[in-house]
Formats: structure tokens, C-alpha cells, sequence
């Protein structure tokens, strides 16, 4: 190579360093945008676009699902059997339904359909010869018996057929009440009610009258001792033993209500809990007094038919058929005027009595998940469910 063009390579050379270190060192260009931010305010910076942030939509705010307003039912009416006479039909006592249907479903209580059966006894005489209209033999009182006894029936006392009739405890199904009118010497109660005593366990029910001045050697002192047997139950017949009617005035009425109370107490260490009519015989007022002086059920002598809980045949008005029947329905105290058998009937009673049962338990069954439903809606609130069975 010559050294002209050495020269020239070096020039080139030269030029592009110079070139070089003026690109380095340059000031920024003036129209920069970059070089312009410096000199722009503070306030007018614009910040680099970020990224955009998605807004979190609001939550629905929970709406409590609406309330099932439940209608209750309408009750059944009450059951009703052809078999009674057409004047002689149920009557109810319990005016609280809740309370009614509680007791009625409680499985440890008497199931529906348990029906009794209320016998009146006046004379018993040993020979089946000449017996008066309202006695009875004693061959036929001892197959009449045996024959309640053969079709399932149990005789209970006055304090368990109060506690059924009011709160529908627990008793036989099929129960028997065996009712002694008037004063007897233990005699009596020994030739009649003892062998059956003996052989079924049955109670018999005194209806006692207290007089004291009417009474004979010996009759309280054997009663007493019978009384300490405990088969032997001691109810209320009066004291006077009269018939009440409607003159007899609130005196006489209260003596024979309060008067049995006081002499049954003194005697037989016991209150009792039923008053049995003298003569059948009941008045408004007296009817009132009774429940007034502590009494929870009375006694007719009318053969309307047989109780179960909260169903009882009274009449409302007076049956040409039957003029000595009075009507009870008025009193507007079922338990007051309970109806009984007299023992000539019995024997052609059962059957019908056995029945009526039957057809009550199947219109109770019928009718079991309607009331249960009632109750579910309108009674459990207040008193809670129906118990369980116990153990």
C-alpha cells in the first residue's frame, strides 16, 4: 500500500472515532419529549397506565325463605253409635281441645274405644224364686259375673273411673263398676262380692248412707273392718238418703253433700269422689253444690248406656217411653249425672257394650292422623308434643 493511501485509510478512521465520541457526549435534543419532562410540573405527570383492577360485584344479601302458614284441620265430630236409643246420645265434657286430644293420644293412657260399664245393685236374693223388679238372684248375679268377667272385663274402683273419665288414665279396656246401693252388714258383702273377690280380684263400690241415728248394732264397727280390707270402696248415697228435688232447699241439699263427706272421713279414713243420687233424683243446684262441696262424678239410676272418655248418653229432654227417666242433658255437667245398669239389663247389654267399644276404637283410628295434625299445628306450641310410650 502506498502512503497516499494510508493516509487516506487513517483519515477515515479518524472521522469515524470523532464521529463516535460526538454521539456519546451529545446533549439530548431539545424537542425531546423525554428531555421536555424534566421541565414540565410535578402535578402533570402522567403516570403510566396500570393495569386495570377488576371491581368485585356485590353479594346478593340473603333472603330468609318465606313461612309455611299450616291450617289446621277441622276436627271430626264427636263419634256417634245407632246402637243407643235416638234421645240417648253422647255428650262431651271437655271444652279444651288440646287438652282433650293430648290425653286421648298419650300411649300411656286407656286407649280409645275403652268403654265401662256402670251396675246398680239393690237386692240380691239367694233363691231365684219371688225377686223384686229391681233385685236380682244369685245364680244369675254369679253368671252375670262370670260372664263379664269370661268377655274381658274388669271391675275398677271410683277413683280409677274418675281418673279415666277426667284424663283418660290408664285402665282395662273393657271395665266394670260394681255398685252397692245402700247399707249392708258384712254379711252381704261376704256371701255376694267376696267369692268374686277372691277368684278375680274385683272391688265392689258401697253407696253409703250415713245417718248415724239410723244405724244398727255392729253396721259401722263390720263396715270398718271391711273398709280396712280395701275391696270394699265407700262412696257418698247421702245421709237422710230423701230424694232431691227441686224445692228441697240449699240446707237439706248441703247436709246430705257435706254430711256423707264428714261421716265417710270419720269411718272409712277416706274422702269420697262420687255421690250417688238417692232415688236417681238430681236438680240444677244440687248438681252445683256437688261440684261446689268437692264431688267429681255422680250417679242416676238411668240406663242411658256405658262412659268412656269424654263420652257420656244423657238425654236433653223427657221420653214419653221412659217417664221416670229425668233428662240430664240441662244439668250441662256430664259427670254429675252418669248413667248405670240395673242388673236385669246387663246380661242382654253386654254385647252392645262390647261393640260401641269396637266402633269407637275404629273411629278414633279413622280419625287419628286428623287430630294428630290438629294438635301438631295448634296445641304442641303451648303443651308440647304427645309423650312417648314409657318404658
Amino acid at each position: 500500500m502506498n502512503s497516499k493511501n494510508k493516509k487516506l485509510i487513517h483519515s477515515l478512521l479518524f472521522l469515524v472515532l470523532i464521529a463516535l465520541l460526538t454521539a456519546c457526549g451529545a446533549p439530548a435534543d431539545k424537542n425531546s419529549p423525554v428531555a421536555n419532562s424534566a421541565l414540565l410540573p410535578t402535578d402533570t405527570l402522567v403516570p403510566p397506565t396500570a393495569a386495570p383492577t377488576e371491581t368485585p360485584l356485590p353479594t346478593d344479601t340473603p333472603v330468609p325463605s318465606p313461612t309455611i302458614v299450616r291450617t289446621p284441620p277441622a276436627l271430626p265430630s264427636p263419634f256417634t253409635t245407632s246402637i243407643l236409643n235416638p234421645m240417648d246420645y253422647p255428650h262431651t265434657y271437655i271444652e279444651n281441645a288440646c287438652e282433650y286430644l293430648k290425653n286421648k293420644w298419650d300411649p300411656n293412657n286407656s286407649t280409645p274405644g275403652t268403654v265401662v260399664m256402670v251396675i246398680m245393685f239393690h237386692s240380691i236374693i239367694k233363691a231365684d224364686g219371688d225377686i223384686p223388679a229391681n233385685g236380682i238372684g244369685l245364680g244369675q248375679f254369679r253368671t252375670m259375673l262370670d260372664t263379664l268377667h269370661e268377655q274381658g272385663f274388669q271391675a275398677i274402683t271410683m277413683e280409677q273411673l274418675t281418673a279415666f273419665l277426667e284424663t283418660n288414665a290408664k285402665i282395662p279396656a273393657r271395665s266394670v263398676v260394681l255398685v252397692a246401693d245402700d247399707r249392708h252388714f258384712g254379711q252381704y258383702f261376704d256371701n255376694f262380692f267376696r267369692p268374686t273377690y277372691q277368684e278375680y280380684g274385683w272391688p265392689v263400690v258401697n253407696a253409703w248412707i250415713s245417718h248415724p241415728e239410723q244405724t244398727a248394732a255392729g253396721l259401722w264397727d263390720e263396715n270398718e273392718a271391711l273398709a280396712a280390707e280395701g275391696w270394699v270402696d265407700y262412696q257418698a248415697h247421702g245421709v237422710i238418703h230423701y230424694p232431691i228435688v227441686d224445692s228441697t232447699d240449699d240446707e237439706y241439699i248441703m247436709n246430705e253433700l257435706q254430711g256423707s263427706i264428714s261421716f265417710i272421713q270419720e269411718h272409712y279414713n277416706k274422702t269420697p269422689v262420687a255421690f250417688i243420687w238417692p232415688g236417681g233424683n238430681f236438680t240444677q243446684r244440687s248438681v252445683q253444690l256437688a261440684r261446689y262441696v268437692g264431688y267429681h262424678i255422680g250417679f242416676t239410676v238411668n240406663p242411658r248406656g256405658p262412659i268412656m272418655f269424654n263420652w257420656v248418653p244423657l238425654a236433653d229432654q223427657e221420653d214419653p217411653q221412659r217417664p221416670s227417666y229425668l233428662p240430664e242433658g240441662a244439668m250441662n255437667d256430664p259427670l254429675m249425672v252418669l248413667p248405670r245398669y240395673w242388673p236385669s239389663q246387663v246380661m242382654s247389654e253386654i254385647d252392645n257394650v262390647r261393640f260401641i267399644g269396637k266402633e269407637a276404637a275404629a273411629y278414633a283410628e279413622e280419625n287419628k292422623t286428623i287430630e294428630l295434625e290438629y294438635y301438631d299445628i295448634v296445641c304442641a306450641p303451648a303443651l308440647g308434643p304427645i309423650p312417648d310410650q314409657n318404658p
